[in-house]
């Protein structure tokens, strides 16, 4: 849970880092000028004191410890602290659950058999866990979960040092009141991301760590030490015994961050992208003197980085194809004589990588058959406008719409995104080029409903003027009609019922002749 940028700053135990010495958020109306980050954090937690004093004190008087903790103090800290609020304390689940009874508008216990109890107040939604000190079996990704003693014990047992913080309740004023033993607030002032302890150790108690690094990259712009990239990268097979589910989870956050790039360079470079999402790295073909062509690997990362310019708000789908439409480069490519070098079929060949790849990463059937459709459709476009080929006719015109469907959209931005050539005539042309079929678009889209193509009879009025069942019959005349609704456009249905009875008369075997 917590912000939208982290949980509870992952588990495994941590050997501690030598101590730093705590930074101390000065109370307030304390009247030396505050640093910008701790400015943040004062406005943020403001917003939320009544809720967090009042569940403080009872704590507090129930004679138990609270603290706000991890990705919510890192968010604080940064301006951006959400509705979902993340707590730990000494006191165990049942005695949490006995605390807030009759304070908290809803409780649940999904996981509490890790130690969190969930409630929410005022809209506001808290997972308060208990102190842990968890073990893994390094080699299973699953821990063994144990309470812990100490607010200490459980911050060196998370995952970076930016989400090892922790702020008293209920008197998160007091001097003394701000917990930073590993650091955590010079790296968000330097951007830094590092492990409380050695990075070694981190990732071999939970690997999914590696890809949190990298999302953590993309999601707040920052760097990874060298000593955690290091680690990363001679740990990278780990990686292997994290569940597919967990690892789709990290690469979600990671794309849909405000630098995907930055992370997903991270992965490449350090060779995890190898083992989570090897077609990435694939990419990177190989170039000699004699076959030239551009760099696919830089090319993908330019449309992924021209498709987000492109969008309303962060979109996974789009994203996803921008990232993987290329992907069928490697298997298609062929040298020409010449020194030429062609991708034929390369997006018919990468849609069906991406539906697989996809689908071992657990992504929904939504989003997969999404990207598989914009990943073959991706250069349909190419064929339109260019010398040497035959204007569209309003009917392939209406195929493209048709066959876009609800990804219409969407393989606007792409095909635009697709666009990294360095030529600015040839750029220019063939943005002209998009612009007249989006014009077109439009035009016959507010003639004839052009995203509702349907053919001009439905298949009850099909079965009707036939006289036949529901069946293989129906549908394929069903398939003519669209098929020809496309070709010529709208038709009457005095018009459409000449033309089915028409193709139903060719259909019908010629009638025996009796010999005389």
């Amino acid at each position: 849970m917590g912000s939208e940028y982290g949980d509870d700053g992952g588990c495994g135990p941590r050997r501690a880092a030598p101590h730093q010495g705590a930074v101390r958020l000065r109370p307030v109306p304390d009247t030396r000028p505050l640093s910008e980050l701790q400015s943040n954090a004062v406005r943020e937690l403001m917003l939320r004191s009544p809720l967090l004093v009042e569940l403080g004190e009872r704590f507090a008087e129930g004679g138990h410890r609270l603290h706000l903790v991890g990705g919510s103090v890192r968010d604080a800290f940064l301006g951006r602290l959400g509705d979902d609020l993340d707590l730990t304390t000494d006191a165990r689940p049942d005695r949490v659950l006995s605390l807030v009874e009759g304070w908290a508008d809803t409780t649940w216990d999904a996981g509490i058999a890790f130690g969190t109890v969930g409630l929410q107040k005022k809209g506001v939604r808290v997972e308060i866990t208990t102190y842990r000190a968890e073990a893994y079996d390094r080699t299973s990704r699953k821990p063994e979960v144990s309470y812990g003693d100490s607010l200490e014990e459980d911050l060196v047992r998370r995952d970076f040092a930016l989400n090892a913080m922790a702020l008293a309740l209920p008197d998160w004023k007091a001097p003394d009141a701000f917990v930073d033993l590993f650091g955590g607030m010079d790296d968000l002032t330097a951007g830094v991301i590092r492990t409380p302890g050695r990075p070694e150790d981190s990732f071999d108690d939970d690997p999914l760590r590696m890809l949190r690094a990298a999302r953590f990259a993309s999601q707040l712009g920052f760097q990874v030490a060298p000593e955690v990239v290091a680690a990363m990268t001679d740990r990278a097979e780990r990686i292997e015994i994290v569940s597919a589910e967990r690892v789709r989870g990290e690469l979600e956050k990671l794309l849909l961050g405000a630098h995907p790039r930055q992370g997903l360079s991270l992965l490449v470079d350090t060779g995890l992208a190898a083992y989570v999402l090897p077609e990435l790295p694939a990419l990177r073909l190989e170039i000699d003197e004699h076959h030239q062509h551009k760099d696919v690997y830089e090319h993908t990362l330019q449309v992924l980085e021209r498709a987000i310019a492109l969008e309303e708000s962060p979109d996974l789908v789009l994203r996803l194809a921008a990232l993987l439409h290329d992907i069928g480069k490697p298997a298609t490519r062929r040298h020409e004589s010449g020194g030429g070098v062609s991708f034929h079929h390369h997006e018919v060949k990468g849609a069906h990588l991406a539906r697989k790849r996809l689908r071992a990463l657990t992504f929904g059937k939504d989003v997969v058959e999404a990207v598989f459709l914009l990943t073959e459709m991706h250069l349909r476009f190419h064929g339109y406008g260019q010398p040497g080929t035959s204007p569209w006719t309003d009917a392939a015109v209406r195929r493209y719409v048709h066959d876009a469907g609800d990804q219409l959209d969407r393989l606007h931005k792409l095909t635009r995104s697709d666009c990294t050539t360095r030529n600015k005539r040839r750029a220019a042309a063939l943005s002209a080029a998009y612009d007249d079929l989006e014009r077109r678009i439009a035009v016959l889209a507010e003639q004839e409903e052009l995203r509702a193509i349907r053919p001009d009879l439905d298949g009850n009025q099909i079965m009707e003027i036939l006289g036949q069942p529901p069946g293989r019959l129906v549908g394929e005349a069903y398939t003519y009609l669209l098929q020809l609704r496309m070709e010529q456009g709208p038709m009457s249905f005095e018009e459409a019922r000449d033309v089915l009875l028409a193709w139903w008369e060719k259909r019908q075997p010629e009638p025996d002749v009796p010999e005389d």
